[in-house]
């Protein structure tokens, strides 16, 4: 079995990884390593939770020995390696990363993502920094600001580059790109492949060797249960679960922001700890949601996918796909939130009918059948009686009776409404009955009190104009 040190690595490096309790590299770390120490370009393809951040930063910090000092001018610290990461939560994972491995190298690190003041990252950026790791627009907004210069940049790192694409950031990454030294060492890391990153990569490395460790593969520590329900019982079955097996610490994934913060609502509402994290959170909300999960305060953390790729929780038990994402390799991206560094998980799917199309994307992607598992009482072809329905039928309250002669309804029995018009019987109704009476014309009014008609005169009355004063 390989270890660290047969890869390579400094003596500084190699005792930070002793005591965070790194013994032996993961597949992509073993094969990314030696490749990166070399100074060549990588294309690597890499599911999250298979240490894909340790394969580029362990490197990454052993090109950068040569620059280590402790020295105090902001000039001996410039910018020499970029990472850039689709979303904040990542973004803070790496540069956490980074800083244990780099703890006894005299190297800088730090981390801009949006959401929070540019003003607190400038005073720091002023001081230097070896190490910055970037979510594009952020970085762009201090390019503009001209509080950070890239002309020293030797090492780029594109980390879960497929995701940058679905956001958007094209545009960005060429702007900044484009920024940078000609020569460099690039590194990018991407779970799928579609055509858009094929070019990106054919624009941006330099004849790079591609590696591919456990691609759309599932990790073995992580069990995956398939639990087929009605729609509507969605959220019955996820607090019976979490309450009958006394779930804790139960990451929930669902499809929009705003099904995020309605289900954590309800689930407070039932006595259930839950906060929601999102797009639409700032970045204190989410952080302080995160950081109350991690502590074990917060039950339940209800999240949609764009932290599917951020957050690393160590030891993390629970994953439950309260929708199924539309996209199969993003169902791996989310279960890859457990059963991390070999520690055991468990993988909740909740597939309503109308997601079944879904789960076989996800079964083909990963090559694997996921048997479905009916909870008692929640058969999927079962919906709750809705609230209207299970009321007692409203029962008529009696008309209330004026002090006038009340009027009685004659009601024409069916036999007789379907008779022809001519042999119809008589009305019985005498109101009906009876023949129509003029009433008395009202006596003409006397010519003497009628009143002449006028037409209505509209006057405007201007206010006199007062004399002007002779006296000088």
């Amino acid at each position: 079995m390989t270890t660290f040190a047969e890869l390579g690595l400094a003596p500084d490096i190699l005792r930070a990884l002793d005591e965070m309790g790194y013994a032996t590299p993961t597949p992509i770390q073993e094969q990314v390593i030696p490749l990166a120490l070399q100074g060549g370009d990588i294309l690597g393809a890499a599911q999250t939770g298979t240490g894909k951040t340790a394969a580029f930063a362990l490197p990454l910090l052993q090109r950068l020995l040569p620059f280590a000092n402790t020295g105090t001018s902001p000039a001996k610290h410039p910018i020499r390696a970029l990472i850039l990461t689709p979303t904040r939560e990542l973004a803070i994972q790496v540069e956490e990363s980074v800083k244990a491995y780099c703890k006894h190298i005299p190297l800088r690190s730090l981390v801009v993502y949006g959401g929070v003041s540019i003003n607190t990252q400038i005073p720091i950026l002023k001081t230097g920094v070896e190490i910055l790791v970037a979510t594009p627009g952020r970085l762009l907004d201090h390019v503009q600001n001209k509080t950070l210069m890239l002309n020293q940049v030797n090492t780029l790192v594109l980390d879960e580059a497929d995701r940058m694409l679905d956001m958007g950031f094209m545009p960005d990454l060429k702007r900044i790109v484009a920024l940078l030294p000609a020569q460099r060492v690039n590194m990018m890391f991407s779970a799928t492949f579609p055509e858009e990153i094929r070019k990106l990569a054919d624009t941006i490395l330099n004849q790079p060797t591609f590696i591919e460790v456990a691609r759309n593969a599932t990790a073995v520590t992580v069990t995956q249960v398939v639990h087929p329900v009605h729609h509507e019982r969605k959220r019955q079955l996820l607090t019976h679960l979490i309450k009958t097996r006394d779930l804790k610490q139960v990451l929930v994934f669902t499809g929009t922001k705003l099904g995020c913060n309605r289900l954590a609502n309800e689930l407070n509402k039932l006595g259930l700890h839950a906060d929601a994290i999102h797009g639409d959170k700032t970045q204190q909300e989410r952080i302080k949601a995160l950081d109350a999960f991690k502590a074990g305060t917060l039950r339940v953390l209800v999240a949609t996918d764009v932290a599917a790729r951020g957050i690393d929780i160590e030891a993390l038990p629970f994953v439950v796909n309260y929708d199924l994402p539309h996209n199969a390799e993003d169902y791996v991206h989310r279960i890859g939130r457990t059963g991390r560094a070999g520690i055991k998980g468990e993988a909740i799917s909740l597939v309503s009918e109308s997601e079944t199309r879904y789960l076989k994307d996800i079964e083909k992607l990963i090559g694997t059948a996921l048997e479905p598992t009916i909870v008692p009482g929640f058969e999927p072809g079962v919906a709750d009686v809705p609230a209207y329905e299970s009321r007692p039928p409203r029962t008529e309250r009696p008309a209330e009776r004026s002090a006038e002669r009340p009027v009685e309804r004659v009601v024409t029995p069916a036999i007789e409404r379907s008779a022809p018009r001519g042999q119809r019987p008589a009305s019985r109704d005498a109101l009906f009955d009876s023949p129509y009476v003029p009433s008395a014309a009202p006596a003409a009014a006397p010519a003497a009190s009628r009143q002449p008609s006028r037409k209505p005169v509209a006057a405007l009355f201007r206010s006199p104009v007062k004399p002007e004063s002779t006296e000088q």
